[in-house]
């Protein structure tokens, strides 16, 4: 197996909203923006998959090796075999990889978050930082498209953190900062729940306001000139942003039930939005 084919078999594995969105790109970018997201599943593979924390750190450590020797030029694992054109291609510094497994560690270190202050740091690493190597891969005239991506991250890894919230309290995690539980007069026990009281809700619709917020700063920080290049970044958000309507249309029920969008639904709204920016973009290149 080639480690082209390593990635793109993890990538199609993971099921994710992302692995839609990269089937409409050029086959260079391509392959670089799936390397990219099989080293992110990788190294969180390594906390959600490993038991022993320290087993897990000495995981982690051996990929902060293995980035050492990728940007040396002698990388051994596939995936790092795989991202090798890509850094010599693309703007992608040795510190984003190294910020991604840090973010990833932070799962170890911490099992909840005082503060927002403190989750968007770990936002920032595990999301915003592949936001922008990915914004670098799909190309930009304008510097501003760094800020859309970073937001752009920051909503995406909220939304998850909606849709994962009772499965992550299972685990012994809350993503939901402390500070806030308290504001709503929720114990962060009440997670594990099977039903969300209103109070509960209140505090989930506070988070999704908090996502939609992102999103819309990002998108306003989009430069039209930059659109059609970023469209894989416009149909992820696309994906996403619809998998939020159906958390709020179902009331904000997460612990009853992970929300989830069909693999049939995901293809079409990545085939219904590129169709959509590449006439946005005809339109332009005509006025």
């Amino acid at each position: 197996m080639t480690p082209e084919q390593y990635c793109q078999d993890k990538a199609a594995r993971s099921g994710s909203s992302f692995y839609y969105s990269f089937r409409f790109l050029p086959e260079e970018q391509r392959r670089a923006i799936t390397a990219l997201y099989a080293f992110c599943r990788e190294v969180d593979d390594v906390v959600d998959e490993c038991r022993e924390p320290d087993i897990a750190r000495r995981k982690l450590d051996w990929w902060r090796e293995e980035v050492a020797r990728l940007f040396a030029g002698h990388p051994g694992h596939p995936v790092t075999r795989a991202l090798q054109p890509a850094i010599e291609r693309y703007n992608l510094p040795e510190e984003h990889f190294r910020e991604i497994i840090d973010g990833m560690q932070m799962d170890l270190d911490y099992d909840a978050y005082p503060t927002f202050t403190e989750l968007s740091l770990y936002c920032h690493r595990v999301a915003s930082v592949v936001g922008l190597m990915a914004a670098e891969i799909f190309g930009y005239e304008d510097r501003q498209t760094t800020r859309y991506a970073h937001d752009l991250g920051m909503a995406f890894q909220l939304t998850n953190i909606l849709r994962d919230v009772h499965e992550d309290a299972l685990r012994g995690r809350v993503y939901i900062p402390l500070d806030e539980l308290r504001r709503f007069g929720v114990e962060p026990k009440e997670l594990t729940l099977p039903q969300a009281s209103d109070r509960l809700r209140a505090l989930f619709e506070f988070q999704g306001r908090r996502a939609r917020d992102y999103y819309d700063r990002a998108f306003e920080r989009l430069p039209e000139s930059d659109r059609y290049a970023q469209r894989s970044g416009i149909i992820m958000a696309t994906i996403y942003r619809t998998l939020l309507d159906e958390i709020e249309r179902d009331g904000y029920r997460v612990l009853e039930r992970r929300i989830r969008l069909t693999p049939l639904r995901k293809l079409w709204i990545a085939w219904r939005t590129a169709r959509k920016e590449k006439r946005r973009h005809r339109r332009r290149q005509l006025a």
